[in-house]
């Protein structure tokens, strides 16, 4: 299986080297195409790098690390491409007002992974997943010992479910289930109680741990 990750900051480009440590092929996208090829350079023979559509077009799954704006615009654009692919959502619904402070981008009754999965074609496999830990969690907590931390995912979708379960295995951390889109929003930031930045919940649990926070709700362990 391959995985296409497009974009390659923060989450995109440390997530490109824990697939490939965890022995996952990549393929690289981003604004700038050189970032890419000296990124899959750096990773070896189990990396290359392309185009958007490039990428897309031969990969099982496709992981849009962009800002959410740039998710739709990019399945606006390419949306033909993803019909059957597993396309997995790190974004959230976040942005910076005039003043440089955070504002949410979207009602509060609303979840990006909500808009993202709106917008696919039905034969895609949507998977609301790599968003609930910033970067440098992202990279200090993968293979964690003695227990492992957990990275949480929501989908609707058996063969999504299948394959961000490998893939998070692959980078390091344990997969856990928190529903299905109409629960994205846990995982997302602002608001979401599983999201790091989210409240007492966010923080790196290990699997037992998770899956109290998942079963009890938002004060689980608010303690």
């Amino acid at each position: 299986m391959t995985t296409a990750i497009v974009g390659i900051g923060n989450i995109g480009g440390t997530l490109a080297w824990q697939l490939v440590r965890g022995g996952e092929p990549v393929v690289l996208a981003a604004k700038h195409e050189a970032n890419a090829a000296a990124l899959a350079h750096d990773l070896g023979e189990l990396a290359r790098a392309a185009t958007v559509e490039e990428a897309i077009a031969e990969a099982d799954a496709v992981v849009f690390a962009v800002r959410l704006a740039t998710i739709e615009e990019l399945i606006s654009k390419d949306k033909d491409l993803l019909e059957g692919k597993v396309v997995i959502d790190p974004s959230n619904p976040v942005g910076v007002d005039e003043n440089g402070q955070m504002i949410r981008t979207l009602p509060d009754h609303e979840s990006a992974g909500s808009v993202v999965a709106a917008l696919l074609p039905p034969a895609a496999h949507y998977v609301k997943a790599f968003g609930t830990l910033g970067g440098d969690s992202l990279l200090r907590a993968a293979n964690r010992d003695p227990r492992r931390a957990v990275l949480f995912y929501a989908t609707d979708d058996a063969a999504g479910a299948a394959v961000i379960e490998r893939l998070i295995s692959a980078a390091g951390f344990d997969p856990l289930k928190v529903g299905g889109v109409a629960d994205a929003g846990r995982i997302e930031v602002p608001g979401g109680d599983l999201h790091e930045h989210g409240g007492p919940n966010g923080r790196l649990l290990d699997l037992d741990e998770a899956r109290i926070a998942v079963a009890d709700g938002p004060a689980s362990l608010a303690a």
